[in-house]
């Protein structure tokens, strides 16, 4: 295994920092402060849309895309230290177009959607003239179990016509969304794997309600996370992503880069976490000196750069063998890199938080939000134990036929 830097990712980490030091970091308080004033806070704010301005012009835009034509080209390996570089800031992400979940959406519909689709969908996404949302999770049933999901996609002539209850279908809050990629049960008496379809659905179609904007630990996301009731929502059969039953498959395949741009993302999360960390411990006295000269702030440095190294060398690992020998040889590892990483991130956050006390907790610094992140994304795209599960599965059947 080869982790080291090709040409091309050197060069981009090296604009990205200066961007993310010039433009985004001191654009963080102004984001938040431009949401709050807004009449409508799921807008996209202004400071935003100069960032991405910026961004073009540097061409630091749609890094995440691995088709040449559709994107920056870059491997999962190359992309892999770029994505950890914007995730050091909450709105780093965006800024550059490589923002969830519209970033699946653009993978899956440059992957299975017609031309026609891509014209009118993916086109606009990639120019971020639109935003979309994903419409899988649902409030009756465990939907990390994909197979027990109760919405239906029901052929009627020409078209076809949905129905059910969605939840955390972030992204449609946002008044530039679009497009919501609907996923539900085409034929229940199929095998488990093939009842599944995607329907590119229009928002504003007629039988689409937002009940409401969800939290996350008391934290209302910019984008949203709506609760969406789908009512004989009718759309045409050219809607369909792929083909009817396929939509298992998709969701599969959609989730390989997207949970290695997560972990990435929580190890860039980790790394400003422990910068903070070691900024108040040597800046904060108690007890007779600095926090820094207490030993039990200083193992909390130590264990955080260890264990940030150890889950940055295993997404790498996870980020090569997609690029070798493709998503499905990497899937104990990519399960393993969605468990460890968010899992340590939540942990140096923690420690970070411990260190600033009071403080810690408050708004006045940017751990109280991270705190909440990294714990709502050992839930999100797939809870911890359901990964654990897949790999303890893939183990078992590798020691058996060692």
């Amino acid at each position: 295994m080869d982790f080291d830097y090709s040409p091309r990712t050197t060069a981009l980490l090296e604009r990205l920092g200066t961007f993310m030091t010039e433009h985004v970091y001191p654009a963080e308080a102004v984001y938040d402060a431009q949401v709050e004033a807004s009449a409508n806070p799921h807008e996209q704010p202004q400071v935003m849309r100069d960032l991405q301005a910026i961004a073009r012009e540097q061409g630091l835009w749609n890094l995440f895309m691995t088709h040449y034509d559709l994107g920056a080209g870059l491997t999962n390996l190359e992309y892999a230290p770029l994505a950890e570089l914007v995730g050091r800031s909450i709105i780093g992400n965006e800024a550059i177009n490589c923002s969830a979940p519209d970033t699946g959406n653009m993978e899956i519909l440059a992957m299975y959607g017609t031309d026609a689709q891509k014209d009118e969908w993916l086109k606009p996404l990639l120019e971020c003239q639109i935003r979309s949302a994903f419409a899988m999770t649902e409030p009756d049933v465990a939907s990390s179990d994909a197979t027990n999901i109760t919405s239906t996609i029901r052929r009627d002539g020409n078209d076809y016509v949905l129905n059910g209850r969605k939840w955390y279908a972030s992204g449609v809050l946002d008044p530039d969304c679009k497009l919501v990629i609907f996923m539900g049960k085409s034929d229940v008496d199929a095998p488990s794997y093939r009842q599944q379809s995607m329907v590119l659905v229009p928002l504003d179609t007629p039988g689409i309600e937002i009940l409401r904007d969800l939290p996350m630990f008391g934290y209302r996301d910019r984008l949203g996370h709506g609760e969406v009731q789908f009512t004989d929502v009718r759309v045409p059969v050219t809607t369909i992503l792929g083909e009817e039953g396929g939509g298992f498959a998709i969701a599969q395949g959609r989730l390989g880069p997207g949970r290695m741009h997560y972990a990435m993302r929580a190890i860039g999360f980790a790394e400003r976490a422990l910068q903070l960390m070691c900024q108040r411990a040597v800046s904060r006295e108690a007890f007779g000196g600095p926090l820094a000269d207490r030993g039990v702030v200083r193992e909390w440095i130590a264990r955080s750069r260890m264990e940030i190294d150890q889950i940055r060398l295993l997404t790498l690992k996870a980020s090569w063998l997609m690029d070798t020998a493709g998503n499905a040889a990497a899937r104990s590892e990519v399960a393993a890199i969605k468990v460890a990483a968010m899992e340590t991130a939540h942990t140096v956050v923690n420690r970070a938080v411990q260190t600033y006390g009071a403080a810690g907790v408050s708004d006045d610094t940017v751990l109280a939000r991270l705190f909440a992140i990294t714990r709502a994304l050992q839930i999100a795209d797939g809870p911890t134990e359901v990964h654990l599960r897949t790999i303890a599965r893939l183990e078992l059947k590798n020691q058996a036929t060692a």
